[in-house]
């Protein structure tokens, strides 16, 4: 069998990246669905769920690889010709399938990978380079909008691939030709082609087809996130009175799950704050916080994290921490009580603050142990879901001119 293309026949290589292709997908197809469909109430099932994803994308990013490779050499390759292109509808159809399976191979496993990269935690890629990408932040935003269009692009791809396998069956079972068993090993018998008819119809087709793909992955992951129903059980929080009033500030969180950080925050929380710069030992103010708890965006698990055996979001919305701002050795400490779910647990934050006139800049950092809250009890296993939780707070607030 001869390594490269001719006019008539697929060579060894392309029937070698062929086969394999088809391979990578059936197994990053079956994995993908096997896993989505997985619980993850229990440690041995979120486990389970985590080493099915990991395979996934695992997979994925080989197809993308092997998908380049595969282009490459069709490109420095002559194309065979079509055996049935004396029947111009149905070449001008298999041709547009050929060109959206060559777009979806490339197309569904980079959105996958962004929308990876651009998540925190879950289910890591099993190589030695690291879950990030050049150019690829940190976000939730891009973690939704490319995870849409891997999901849409999927599907499309799913569908070339039904068109592509009838085809091949229909060439092989009605037709009688050779379409199917040239791209098997050895050398079938193959006729005088008939006249080909080259276009570029077919792969304005598939552009077409891929533009309105990429639109609807687009305008679903824009829209993505919490739906309306999810923002609905969110709590409105009311205005507080407070000497001072939070302008800009975050509550933000990280916690280890199989060995990779998973960093969040809450975007719904008020403050009442009420403090005296002016003493310089011993109680200097108060704070009662409250907390949106569905507001949290939490990487990729921040719908299990609303889960009932994590923060049970939909009986208990809120989360409070109220507590006496005390100064000793110009060290501060906010020193109360965190209410999460039904558990109240002391809580020690040391914090740095700045204030310039009527302007006050504070950082603080403290740890907490989610067992203590009664969060992912299920979840025995520091090396599943670490059991220090770390919270990074920093905010500046303002009071009325003296």
């Amino acid at each position: 069998m001869a390594i490269s293309n001719t006019a008539i026949r697929y060579g060894g290589v392309t029937k070698f990246f062929h086969w394999l292709t088809a391979l990578l997908i059936i197994a990053l197809l079956a994995s993908g669905l096997f896993a989505e469909d997985l619980p993850h109430e229990t440690q041995a099932e979120l486990t389970q769920k985590a080493w099915f994803f990991s395979l996934h994308k695992t997979m994925g990013v080989a197809v993308f690889f092997v998908a380049l490779l595969r282009i490459i050499w069709a490109i420095s390759q002559p194309k065979p010709g079509l055996l049935n292109a004396d029947k111009k509808l149905e070449s001008w159809l298999a041709e547009t399938v050929h060109w959206v399976l060559y777009a979806s191979l490339v197309i569904v496993p980079l959105a996958g990978w962004i929308s990876h990269a651009a998540a925190s935690g879950f289910a890591p890629i099993w190589w030695p380079f690291g879950q990030n990408l050049p150019l690829v932040p940190k976000s939730t935003d891009i973690e939704h909008l490319f995870g849409a269009v891997h999901v849409i692009s999927g599907k499309v791809l799913m569908g070339a691939l039904f068109l592509h396998f009838a085809g091949a069956i229909k060439h092989h079972v009605i037709d009688r030709d050779s379409t199917l068993r040239r791209m098997l090993p050895g050398e079938p018998p193959i006729g005088p082609l008939p006249v080909q008819h080259h276009s570029s119809a077919p792969v304005l087709a598939a552009l077409v087809v891929w533009i309105a793909t990429l639109a609807l992955g687009v305008g679903l992951g824009l829209a993505g996130g919490k739906d309306g129903a999810e923002a609905a059980q969110a709590p409105v929080l009311e205005q507080v009175a407070s000497d001072w009033t939070v302008q800009t500030g975050t509550i933000g969180i990280s916690v280890s799950q199989f060995g990779s950080a998973v960093e969040g925050s809450f975007a719904d929380w008020t403050s009442s704050i009420s403090f005296d710069e002016t003493v310089s030992e011993g109680k200097a103010g108060t704070v009662t916080t409250t907390i949106s708890i569905p507001s949290l965006t939490l990487g990729s698990v921040t719908d299990q994290a609303m889960g009932a055996d994590f923060f049970n979001a939909e009986n208990f919305p809120t989360a409070a921490f109220a507590a006496d701002i005390t100064v000793t050795n110009g060290n501060y400490l906010a020193d109360g009580t965190l209410t999460i779910k039904d558990q109240s647990v002391p809580v020690s934050l040391p914090f740095s603050l700045t204030v310039d006139s009527n302007t006050a800049v504070m950082q603080g950092t403290t740890s907490l142990d989610r067992r203590a809250f009664a969060i992912g009890q299920s979840v025995t296993d520091a090396a599943t879901l670490g059991f220090d939780v770390a919270i990074d707070i920093n905010l500046t607030a303002t009071r009325p001119a003296q």
